[in-house]
């Protein structure tokens, strides 16, 4: 396996990662604020998605930058 395709691994687990934590936070501040379970983790889902999609944009977007300066 070549250090390229290493490294694409590497950040897609950790943008899972800190989606899920991003999620995992959302769903327990919503909780401790008084929702129920299930809308406790629609909002996680919610945080966890949106969280995703933010980082898998901005690494589409560090990685067009950084192909354009090499």
């Amino acid at each position: 396996m070549s250090e390229k395709a290493v490294l694409v691994v590497l950040v897609c687990i950790l943008a899972v990662l800190v989606s899920v934590l991003v999620g995992a936070g959302a769903g327990y501040l919503s909780r401790r604020s008084g929702a129920t379970y299930p809308a406790a983790a629609l909002q996680a889902g919610a945080a966890f998605a949106a969280t995703l999609g933010v980082v898998a944009a901005v690494t589409a977007a560090l990685t067009a930058v950084a192909v354009l300066l090499h």
